[in-house]
């Protein structure tokens, strides 16, 4: 078994809590974007379907720069990948006010902002945990700092909506941009991690590379179906913040009511990231999966068949949130039981790239569907039937390390 570090209570709490806080930032950047659409809409007129474009690139490139920062972070320390993702984030936001092409957006926050926010996020700070703490309590851990990208989400969308009603969005979005370059002095606990000589040891003692480490990940039927549910995970929840304002739009309700639903998932998503980190100690983590992904599609199917009002979005907000980011702990977990943490960045990052190039389309296709029928009943429906899959394909999965894995 891989020995961790033998850090104290005190510093191993120091390391969660900055890995909580960074993604607190980051999260909360990301999962407010789309309080900026319709604003952004009015200012340039370039159109929901040019703006749900560049924002899909954005789900995209967030979830393909993941495993490339992961590799990074593997090789040269994590620390160096949060301060530069600050940067790329903070500029990125920064120049979209300026930006009125659609060439412009793409490039501000599909492209800068997006891999900036991916620097700091999910495979990177899980990954580097990981590495700081023994198995017992990695689960826990997990939990708890996605709970604090669910807290950035309930923080930062009544606030985005707040500023953006009393100043516009252009003080909101550089209120967000500055706020980023907070996660550079949080990166600092983050350099503690395995030692030198404990980290040589594991490497030797199973001589298996990044490269062979990937190509034996990628041939693992439990680590591809892993990939197929996150898929899954991703259309629905970049569907969702994208497009979750231009819904309570179409149903007379104000700008407000997508504010506060977006923060309830934020602080519903709390109770199960957390509730997901401790159950993924004491059960099977692929059952915890299951369960995750078919609620979605009862909760989506009740719905579309309840009345449109603001409590109706607020209850469905809540139910959500429950599981809304709460399928990272255990996925997250699951690709350690198969692979170790040695490389736990860069593999559970390329699981990221797959739950993002479901967001990808979650976003892209939702404009093309207000577009097109001038409502969302056809994702509301895709999203039902990708939910009931992604909870099927989860059950196969093999909880079990994969041979010539390193030891989790």
């Amino acid at each position: 078994m891989q020995t961790p570090t033998e850090l104290s209570p005190r510093a191993a709490w120091g390391v969660m809590i900055a890995a909580a806080a960074i993604l607190m930032i980051t999260m909360g950047a990301r999962l407010t974007t789309g309080l900026f659409i319709s604003p952004i809409n009015t200012s340039t007129g370039l159109g929901i379907v040019s703006i749900s474009f560049a924002f899909a690139i954005g789900q995209f490139v967030w979830g393909a720069a993941q495993p490339v920062f992961g590799v990074v972070a593997d090789k040269y320390g994590t620390p160096k990948v949060i301060i530069a993702g600050a940067i790329m984030l903070a500029v990125g936001m920064a120049m979209t006010p300026f930006m009125s092409s659609q060439w412009g957006l793409l490039l501000s926050m599909g492209l800068l902002s997006a891999a900036g926010a991916g620097a700091g996020s999910f495979s990177i700070l899980i990954g580097a945990t990981a590495q700081s703490l023994p198995p017992q309590r990695r689960a826990f851990a997990a939990g708890f700092i996605n709970a604090g990208g669910s807290l950035g989400q309930f923080v930062f969308a009544p606030l985005m909506q707040l500023i953006i009603t009393s100043a516009g969005w252009v003080a909101a979005m550089l209120t967000m941009a500055a706020t980023t370059l907070l996660t550079i002095p949080l990166a600092w606990p983050l350099r503690k991690k395995a030692t030198a000589s404990v980290q040589k040891a594991a490497v030797s003692l199973t001589e298996v590379k990044l490269g062979q480490q990937v190509r034996l990940a990628l041939r693992d039927r439990s680590y591809l179906c892993l990939h197929a549910g996150f898929f899954t995970c991703g259309f629905h929840i970049a569907f969702l913040v994208t497009h979750l304002p231009g819904e309570v739009a179409l149903c007379s309700l104000s700008a407000s009511v997508s504010a506060t639903a977006l923060a309830l998932i934020g602080l519903f998503n709390i109770v199960g990231s957390l509730s997901a980190g401790a159950l993924g100690s004491r059960y099977r983590m692929k059952y915890l999966l299951v369960g995750m992904y078919a609620s979605r599609a009862v909760i989506v199917a009740i719905y579309l068949m309840a009345p449109k009002n603001a409590w109706t979005f607020y209850i469905f907000a809540a139910a959500l949130g429950l599981t809304w980011l709460a399928t990272v702990p255990p996925t997250a977990g699951l690709v350690s039981k198969l692979f170790g943490t040695r490389y736990l960045a860069t593999l559970f990052g390329l699981t990221l790239l797959s739950h993002q190039i479901g967001g990808f389309f979650g976003a892209w296709l939702g404009g093309l569907a207000i577009s097109r029928f001038g409502n969302y009943n056809w994702m509301w429906y895709a999203d039902i039937v990708l939910a009931l899959a992604a909870a099927l394909v989860n059950l196969p999965i093999r909880e079990a390390p994969v041979g010539s894995a390193l030891p989790a």
